[in-house]
């Protein structure tokens, strides 16, 4: 077997899976912000931290509204440059715990070092029931009165909080990147194992797949617009896709439709885990592939042109 030929077809397939992957992505970015998940996800997490019913009165807080994004009011707003500020998405740990204390009342008392039990107690009892206030009774009940020590104790309570958001929305996102995969593989009917054997026997394809490649690898990068990858895709669907599956014969056997059934759920379920892989995993490997292919054929063009210019000089 021709090992050029083998990477040519790994190539093919690489491709395949970043332009699917970037669109994935793209996607799942634009449902993201629209849905406003990341913010959902802090959100839910601020409530155990505070309660209900002080949620608002959190989000209020000047050094909170000020960490909130700005964007576009909807789809039509990029024509009119309207924009408004969305849900909070990301606050740093010692804003959020400075506004805590905001809420809490403890700010004003920062400068004492202690404070006596009764006037913490009553401090924290006016908060309503949630995670966080639990959290300052514990501390009471264990002898942290000095103001200090609960800054400390609430600064690295508050930033598992803000981490266990971060990861919800990561899990949420990586949903959505699976479901999406699954969703575009099917749509566009990609199967890695008719994939293979067309770019195998269509050196033409072959050929056409390892320049787009390369022109991926030095323009496109992992920045792509959506437009771009669709015409891309579009380009190699000629040669791919439901259009192109190749079905039994007529008058084939039930072992026969058994056998390319299989093959069809097994190659689109490859792509479809390929495809949540990320965009990045594979321009990344892509670009590790082409390159050296790149720097050995300016080598030997390189090394052939010094062979001319020899025997020419020779002669």
């Amino acid at each position: 077997m021709s090992i050029p030929q083998i990477l040519e077809v790994a190539i093919g397939l690489i491709l395949v899976y970043y332009i699917l992957g970037s669109i994935v992505s793209l996607v799942t970015q634009w449902i993201n912000e629209s849905l406003e998940t990341r913010g959902a996800a802090l959100k839910k997490y601020l409530i155990k931290l505070v309660g209900d019913k002080k949620i608002e009165d959190l989000l209020k807080l000047p050094q909170i509204e000020a960490q909130r994004p700005i964007r576009y009011k909807n789809f039509l707003s990029v024509f009119n440059s309207a924009t408004e500020p969305k849900m909070l998405e990301k606050v740093p740990v010692a804003t959020l715990v400075d506004a805590y204390f905001d809420l809490v009342g403890l700010t004003g008392a920062k400068d004492n070092k202690e404070l006596s039990l009764a006037q913490l107690a009553e401090l924290i009892d006016k908060l309503p029931d949630s995670d966080g206030k639990q959290a300052f009774i514990n501390w009471l009940n264990q002898g942290v009165t000095r103001i200090e020590d609960l800054r400390s104790r609430t600064t690295t309570y508050i930033t598992g909080v803000l981490e266990q958001a971060a990861d919800t929305f990561r899990a949420n996102a990586r949903s959505f990147v699976i479901i999406l995969s699954f969703g575009i593989t099917l749509l566009f009917g990609t199967d890695s194992i008719q994939l293979a054997r067309t770019l195998w026997n269509n050196a033409e394809l072959r050929a056409i797949t390892a320049a787009k490649a390369e022109m991926v690898v030095a323009q496109e990068g992992s920045d792509a617009s959506l437009d771009e990858l669709v015409k891309e895709l579009g380009d190699l669907s000629i040669k791919i896709g439901w259009w192109q599956t190749e079905h039994p014969a007529a008058g084939a056997d039930a072992g026969a439709w058994a056998m390319f059934i299989l093959l069809k759920v097994v190659g689109l379920g490859l792509t479809a885990a390929a495809v949540s892989q990320g965009s990045s995993f594979w321009y990344d490997l892509l670009k590790k592939i082409t390159s050296p292919a790149t720097s050995t054929s300016s080598s030997r063009s390189s090394g052939g042109g010094s062979s001319s210019a020899s025997s020419s000089s020779s002669g």
